[in-house]
C-alpha cells in the first residue's frame, strides 16, 4: 500500500489522467492488485496447498491401513472374542442379555410401520427384548397412527412401549434420555438404536451381542448401512459414493487402529455402563451421537466397527432435506469440536496418541479441514487466479493431489465410477454449504442449534414422472438458493473471461463448475415429492 503514496506513482497518475480517464481507472487497479490483492491471494492459496496435503496424508495414510487389514488383518471375529448364545435346559432363556431396542421418531408417516415391524422381527428371546417407540410426532394423525403399530405389535406377544414426551427439548437426544429412565429400561444391560427408517435384518442382535458380552471392554458395537434407495436419482448415487467411503475406509481404520470413531447415531449396541459412565446422552450439540462416543472413548471404552452387518435405511432425496441433513452433520461437529477440545486435553485416561488421533486427524482434518478446502481451494482460490495471473496455483495442487483423492473416494463404489465427474462438481457444491455450517460451528452464531429432521419417503418417492415435473412448476420460488445462485454466476463470468484472456486454461472446469452451481441453485437436482 505504501506505492499508492510514492512520488513516481503520484507523476504517472497525474500524467495519465490528462491523457486518459481510463487509462488512470487501470493505472490504480493494477497498483491495487499488484500491492494487495496478489500477496493476499498467495498467501491464501498457499494455506490452501498445506490443508490440501494435510487431508491428502491422512486419507492415503487410512487407505493404507485399510488395505493391508484386509489383505493380511484379523477379521473382527479373531480380533474379538465371539462365541453365540444357546439355551440352557437349566436357566432357559435367562442367559441371553435383557436387550433395549430403541426407536426415535418425529411425524415418520412414510416409515414407521418399516422400522417397528423390523425391530419386532428381530431373533432374541421374546422375554429378553424389549422394543421402545420414543415418539416425538407433532401430527396427532401421525402419533394416533404409530401408537396403533404398537398396539398391534403388542397384541402378539411382543414387549413393546409407546412413549411420548410433552415437549420436544433435546430434540433426538432428549427423547433418548427420557426412554432410558423407565424402569424396564434401566434393568437391561445393552441398548440398541434404530432411526425411523432403518430396518435391521434378523440376526442383528445375534451377530453384535456376543462382542459386547463376551469383551467387557467393549462399549459399542457399530454396523454400516445399506442404502435401500440410491438408485432413485443422481444425487443419492453420489451420495452412497461419499457414505461408502466413510463407512469402508473412515470407519473401519477408526476401529483398527485406535478403537474409536465417530457413532452414526443408529445401527449401533451399547452397553449401558459405557453410556452411563459417559454422563448419558447430552444435547449441547446437534450431534448427540459423536458427543457421546468421544466422552465415551476419553473414559477407555473400545469401539467396534463391523463392516459385513448391513442395516436397510433411506438417503435423503429431496435437495431441501439433504442440505438440512449437511448443515448439521457439518455444523455439529465442528461446534463439538470447540466444546471438548480443553476436555480432551486434560483427559488423563486415555494415551496422547489417542488424543492427538481424535482431535487432528477425526475432528480437525476430516471434519473442517475437508469441507472448508473444497470449496475454497476449488471454487474461491482457482477462479481467482484467472483474475489474477501473476498467481499460479502448482500442477500437483490442481490436478494430480484432487485426482487421487478422488480415486480413493470412488473406487468404494465401482459401479458408480462413471459418475466420479458429477461427484466433484456435487461434492464441490455442497462444500460451500458445509463450510458455511462449518464456520456457524465454530462461531456458534444463530443457526447453531438448527434441528431439522430429515425427511423420509418410503415408497413416496416413486411417484410418476410427469406429476413431479407439474407440481415443481409451481414450487419454483421455494426451490431456489440464492446463494448457489450467485456463485454460479460469478463462476461462470471467470469461465468467460479465462477463455478470453487466460493462460492456464481453467476454463472448462470452472465452466463445468458453474453449471453444477446454477443446476443446484434453480433446485433441479434429487427428486421433487408433491406436496400431499
Amino acid at each position: 500500500m505504501v506505492k499508492f503514496f510514492t512520488v513516481e506513482f503520484l507523476s504517472q497518475l497525474s500524467v495519465v489522467a490528462q491523457d486518459d480517464f481510463g487509462g488512470n481507472i487501470l493505472l490504480i487497479w493494477g497498483q491495487i492488485k499488484k500491492s494487495l490483492m496478489e500477496p493476499f491471494l498467495r498467501i491464501f492459496m498457499y494455506v490452501n496447498l498445506v490443508m490440501l496435503v494435510m487431508l491428502f496424508t491422512e486419507m492415503v495414510y487410512m487407505a493404507l491401513v485399510v488395505a493391508i487389514n484386509k489383505l493380511f488383518g484379523k477379521k473382527p471375529e479373531q480380533r474379538y472374542k465371539w462365541e453365540p448364545f444357546e439355551d440352557d435346559e437349566e436357566q432357559g432363556s435367562s442367559v441371553y442379555p435383557l436387550v433395549l431396542v430403541q426407536i426415535p421418531m418425529f411425524n415418520e408417516r412414510e416409515v414407521y410401520e418399516l422400522s417397528i415391524g423390523a425391530a419386532c422381527r428381530l431373533s432374541w428371546p421374546s422375554d429378553r427384548i424389549v422394543i421402545q417407540v420414543l415418539d416425538d410426532s407433532t401430527d396427532p394423525l401421525v402419533k394416533g397412527m404409530v401408537e396403533m403399530e404398537c398396539r398391534k405389535w403388542a397384541s402378539k406377544g411382543i414387549k413393546i412401549h409407546y412413549q411420548v414426551r410433552d415437549n420436544r427439548k433435546g430434540y433426538k437426544a432428549g427423547a433418548l434420555k427420557e426412554g432410558l429412565k423407565h424402569d424396564y429400561a434401566k434393568q437391561c444391560e445393552y441398548v440398541v438404536i434404530f432411526d425411523a427408517d432403518f430396518q435391521p435384518e434378523t440376526e442383528f442382535l445375534a451377530q453384535t451381542i456376543p462382542f459386547l458380552h463376551h469383551n467387557p471392554k467393549l462399549g459399542l458395537v457399530q454396523g454400516r448401512w445399506k442404502f435401500v434407495n440410491s438408485n432413485d436419482c443422481l444425487m443419492t448415487r453420489i451420495q452412497e459414493m461419499s457414505l461408502n467411503y466413510h463407512f469402508n475406509v473412515e470407519q473401519e481404520y477408526g476401529s483398527i487402529t485406535f478403537a474409536f470413531f465417530g457413532f452414526n447415531g443408529t445401527a449401533g449396541v451399547w452397553r449401558m455402563a459405557a453410556l452411563d459412565e459417559a454422563g448419558g446422552w447430552k444435547d449441547r450439540t446437534t450431534v448427540e451421537d459423536m458427543d457421546l462416543a468421544v466422552r465415551a472413548g476419553l473414559k477407555g471404552w473400545r469401539f467396534l466397527y463391523i463392516g459385513s452387518l448391513m442395516v436397510k435405511n433411506e438417503l435423503p432425496s429431496v435437495l431441501k432435506a439433504y442440505r438440512y441433513q449437511q448443515h448439521r452433520w457439518s455444523c455439529g461437529p465442528a461446534n463439538l469440536f470447540k466444546k471438548v477440545f480443553f476436555e480432551i486435553m486434560r483427559n488423563n485416561r486415555v494415551t496422547w496418541w489417542k488424543k492427538l488421533y481424535v482431535l487432528y486427524n477425526f475432528f480437525f482434518v476430516r471434519k473442517i479441514v475437508a469441507h472448508i478446502v473444497a470449496f475454497t481451494l476449488y471454487c474461491v482460490v482457482l477462479p481467482a487466479t484467472v483474475l489474477i495471473p501473476e498467481v499460479m496455483i502448482p500442477r500437483w495442487g490442481t490436478i494430480y493431489i484432487p485426482s487421487i483423492i478422488t480415486l480413493l473416494n470412488a473406487v468404494r463404489t465401482p459401479r458408480s465410477f462413471y459418475l466420479v465427474v458429477f461427484w466433484v462438481l456435487f461434492e464441490n457444491v455442497m462444500s460451500l454449504h458445509r463450510t458455511k455450517a462449518t464456520f456457524i460451528g465454530l462461531f456458534e452464531t444463530q443457526r447453531v442449534n438448527e434441528w431439522v429432521v430429515t425427511e423420509k419417503h418410503g415408497d413416496a418417492s416413486k411417484v410418476n414422472t410427469s406429476t413431479q415435473q407439474t407440481q415443481s412448476q409451481f414450487r419454483i420460488r421455494e426451490r431456489i438458493l440464492m446463494l448457489e445462485l450467485c456463485m454460479g454466476i460469478v463462476l461462470f463470468g471467470c469461465a468467460c473471461y479465462d477463455l478470453a484472456y487466460g493462460k492456464y486454461h481453467y476454463f472448462v472446469f470452472i465452466y463445468l463448475q458453474s453449471i453444477a452451481f446454477l443446476t443446484m441453485g434453480c433446485g433441479y437436482i434429487g427428486i421433487q415429492i408433491p406436496n400431499s
